[in-house]
């Protein structure tokens, strides 16, 4: 061991690369004793390295809270995060079997509503849903696929077993920091991307334009797909740009498209009018079409939805998927899986107690110390209550907004999240870290299952907060092949 890993310890976590008795773990094997051979001045000038790559890449996200929302360069961690090839199929296996179940359940919702009408399901949900789209009744995409792009949040317990904490089915963001991740990792480790069986995650884009030129309605020509973006002040717009930039798709603003008398809907180009065939959207759908939704929306298309309903567009992801984007959904989804699939679900949930529940809730609010409290339908880390890191006024605001809205809560025990080791200071640290992998689905086929994801990791010490918006960074996530291991 040289200064690296000499004094490295996880203790009470799952570790990514050490097991309990400070074994490097099969999978970390070849990169730990690759990482041993380097001095602190080697591992700095690797570093280096890789933020000067991230530079001059542009690979930036922005923070909200930032004044004047300045770009940051993307926080990333030279230590990947290798995973066996064989731990990975089950849990690709696992998230294929869940994102087929979700889009079932939205294509139910909004047709017949057996899962409701049948108990399973309970309705006083759904009708407090924050994101079912009665504008969206009786619409049948291709395939019955709503969810066309999803990213389900991962982490591990202290046992190392895989748990969906979330899944994301509305604009789902970061697979651009996936693939541009790995390409700063080969640029500062070479040597290992030669010599071992790293398997590849920059098919993505390729996989996704297959997917929307599926949906196209126009079978007859090449489809014409766009990637609608908010616009350069959204915190994802890098990805937006990098998207459409890898699948030689149109990058347009709501202003840039119009619906004309034959509902169908075309680019403004300096060519004139292109009808546009496939629209990858990242706007939320309150602001996608001012006639239908938010009127005073400047970010999205006047009769974008009436297009779709025609069947003159394709929208993705599909309006309204966001009813299953919901942390109330979530609790359901083993039984969801159930029902439409008659199976039991591969990747387990974490246990969660729903405030709308009188028993659950006297639970929480008695508990509220040692539990992780959770808004329905936020995102990005916010909102949140962790409760051992809680003050008591804290508690006492989190106290009240539950016993306000109690259908808008949900609460979760405080994971022993594993660990990845992360350089600080020019040593390996422990760190924690989740990892959100992307699932494409497309009709008559099996969803595509990234190898890997991103891994988030929470740079301060003792932190669970992975989100880069808080001060959380990334790194490589290694699918290795078994051959390897």
């Amino acid at each position: 061991m040289n200064d690296l890993w000499r004094d490295y310890r996880s203790p009470g976590f799952f570790d990514e690369a050490f097991d309990d008795s400070g074994q490097a773990r099969s999978a970390a094997n070849a990169l730990v004793r690759y990482l041993g051979e380097f001095g602190r001045t080697e591992l700095e000038t690797r570093r280096a390295a890789a933020d000067l790559a991230i530079k001059s890449m542009g690979i930036t996200f922005t923070v909200y809270s930032d004044a004047g929302m300045i770009d940051r360069a993307w926080p990333f961690d030279i230590l990947p995060r290798p995973i066996p090839k064989h731990e990975w199929d089950r849990v690709r296996e696992g998230l294929q079997q869940r994102v087929t179940a979700l889009n079932m359940f939205v294509a139910d919702l909004y047709a017949d509503q057996r899962i409701v009408a049948d108990g399973v399901f309970p309705r006083e949900v759904l009708a407090q849903s924050a994101n079912f789209r009665p504008e969206c009744v009786g619409m049948r995409p291709p395939g019955d696929i709503w969810a066309h792009i999803c990213g389900s949040d991962l982490v591990r317990d202290g046992a190392g077993e895989f748990y969906v904490l979330e899944d994301n089915l509305r604009v789902p963001s970061g697979v651009s920091y996936m693939v541009e991740n790995r390409l700063v990792s080969k640029r500062v480790f070479p040597e290992l991307f030669a010599q071992h069986h790293i398997l590849p995650v920059d098919d993505y884009a390729s996989e996704l334009l297959d997917s929307l030129n599926a949906l196209s309605p126009r079978k007859d020509v090449t489809p014409n797909v766009a990637v609608l973006t908010p616009g350069v002040f959204n915190s994802a717009f890098f990805e937006h740009v990098w998207l459409a930039g890898q699948m030689g798709a149109e990058l347009v603003q709501g202003s840039d498209l119009f619906v004309d008398s034959d509902d169908c809907v075309y680019s403004r180009t300096i060519y004139g009018p292109q009808r546009v065939d496939v629209i990858y959207r990242r706007v939320d759908d309150a602001f996608i079409d001012p006639e239908v939704f938010r009127a005073d929306s400047m970010l999205g298309t006047p009769g974008l939805m009436r297009a779709w309903r025609a069947g003159n567009v394709a929208i993705a992801n599909a309006p309204g998927a966001g009813v299953a984007d919901d942390k109330v959904v979530y609790a359901f989804v083993p039984e969801i899986i159930r029902y439409y699939l008659d199976q039991e679900a591969k990747l387990p949930n974490v246990p969660s107690w729903l405030c709308m529940n009188d028993t659950h809730r006297e639970h929480v609010l008695a508990n509220l110390d040692s539990l992780v409290v959770k808004p329905a339908n936020e995102s990005g880390g916010y909102g949140m209550l962790i409760g051992p890191r809680s003050t008591a006024a804290e508690r006492k605001q989190f106290a009240d907004l539950i016993q306000r809205n109690p259908r808008n809560y949900i609460a979760q025990p405080t994971l022993a999240l594993s660990t990845a080791p992360t350089l600080i200071d020019g040593s390996a640290r422990p760190r924690h870290v989740d990892l959100r992998p992307f699932i494409v689905s497309r009709p008559d086929d099996d969803a595509f299952v990234t190898m890997g994801g991103l891994t988030r990791v929470a740079l301060r010490e003792g932190s669970l907060v992975v989100n880069s918006s808080q001060g959380g960074g990334s790194k490589d996530t290694w699918i290795v092949a078994d051959e390897e291991v």
